[in-house]
């Protein structure tokens, strides 16, 4: 059994950094509720039973409409193999699910742009859950708009320096063009002649080398289709990324309902032995006051 705990560094959600958000703790909520053990363990509990913040869902469902890299012309594919009563008079219903790693909500492992780093199985927990800082960029993105140093510093002197074992955000508003393919990708090609005519905001390679020298995060999420905008050539943000295990997720939805910080993150990709990526389920917990 892996188990994770989280370290005072990372600030984690589950940690005692929430026992201030929290409303004093319930007379006889567990044993020794009133000591010290008492009052941390009825902080976490209240993390989960809604009393000390909301959780909220970041992912978009795979389904027929769900948007991948245009070289993908297969999509996601759910395939019934039982639905319906069974002899012994109960409903029994079971699908076959296909789809590649890099589609949808999905986990970018290091190993995707970084040869030698680690693969979806082998990314560590810490790596996956932390604080999030959300950067806002959606008054002035446009569909070739990079996301800058300064974008990283004007966030900093808003709410000081990112997170040690933090999970960067970029939210650029893309993601309220999910439901137009062509809005969303800057085209309505597919195959290998639709990459160069990509058009979406990224991160700028010099951000990315400034997040892996400057700071402490380990992972960088986005509400585009790449971590890396557009029109790039090189895919430089993600190689600079992930040479330092620094984990990505992309096409993340609902940025809006996250503050700008203060906000926790759990990000966690179906664990494919050896894979460079793949479907991810993340979700945030937002603490009452935000």
């Amino acid at each position: 059994m892996i188990v994770f705990r989280p370290s005072l560094a990372t600030g984690l959600v589950f940690g005692l950094a929430l026992v201030s958000a929290c409303e004093p703790p319930r007379t006889g909520v567990g044993e020794g509720s009133g000591t010290p053990e008492g009052v941390e363990r009825d902080a976490v509990a209240a993390v989960f039973d809604g009393r000390a913040g909301a959780w909220v869902d970041l992912t978009h469902p795979f389904g027929p409409g769900t948007i991948y890299w245009p070289t993908d012309t297969v999509g996601f594919r759910l395939d019934t193999l039982v639905y319906g009563p069974t002899e012994g008079g109960w409903f029994y219903a079971s699908y076959a699910f296909a789809t590649a790693e890099h589609g949808g909500t999905h986990l970018d492992a290091p190993i995707h742009f970084a040869h030698g780093r680690r693969t979806t199985d082998r990314i560590p927990l810490r790596s996956l859950i932390g604080p999030a800082a959300v950067i806002d960029v959606t008054t002035r993105a446009h569909p070739d708009y990079v996301i800058t140093i300064d974008d990283l510093s004007a966030w900093e002197a808003a709410h000081g320096p990112l997170p040690a074992g933090g999970i960067v955000l970029l939210r650029t508003g893309w993601g309220s063009r999910w439901a137009d393919r062509t809005a969303y990708l800057g085209t309505d090609l597919v195959g290998p002649e639709a990459v160069p005519e990509l058009h979406f905001p990224g991160l700028s390679a010099e951000a990315a080398r400034w997040l892996v020298e400057e700071r402490d995060v380990v992972a960088v999420g986005i509400d585009t289709p790449s971590i890396d905008y557009g029109q790039s050539a090189n895919f430089a943000a993600h190689v600079t990324l992930f040479s330092s295990e620094i984990v990505g997720s992309e096409n993340v939805a609902g940025l809006e309902q996250l503050p700008e910080a203060g906000a926790y993150v759990v990000a966690l990709p179906m664990k494919i032995e050896g894979g460079s990526g793949g479907p991810l389920r993340i979700v945030a917990f937002v603490p009452d006051g935000l």
